[in-house]
């Protein structure tokens, strides 16, 4: 059975953003963005953003066709991160669990 467009697996890598199908490993489709920079990807539905150098792209999903790119002028070259509400979570979380070690311990 062949994966669906929205079941790719999308990965950052030498200036690269790379969609491979996660049940076979082949790749689909490969879209450079920078020569040798690190490259984060975060996806919202079937735009997939990525931060290369600096500079912000979005991506479709499932073709890799460029749809915008920012430049992000006056930032620098550093690694584009993204928040997520799972990070949100995790970080609550975890601040939670520290301030409950806490009350015990007092």
């Amino acid at each position: 059975m062949s994966s669906t467009k929205a079941d790719l697996l999308h990965i950052g890598v030498g200036g690269h953003v790379v969609a491979i199908d996660p049940r076979t490993g082949d790749e689909v489709w490969r879209m450079k963005l920078k020569t040798s920079a690190t490259v984060t990807i975060h996806r919202v539905g079937a735009r997939l953003f990525a931060g290369a150098n600096g500079e912000l792209y979005c991506l479709d999903a499932a073709t890799g066709n460029p749809l915008w790119h920012n430049k992000l002028p006056g930032l620098g070259l550093g690694i584009v991160t993204f928040g997520t509400d799972t990070d949100v979570v995790a970080v609550a979380a975890a601040l939670a669990q520290q301030a409950s070690r806490g009350a015990a311990a007092g």
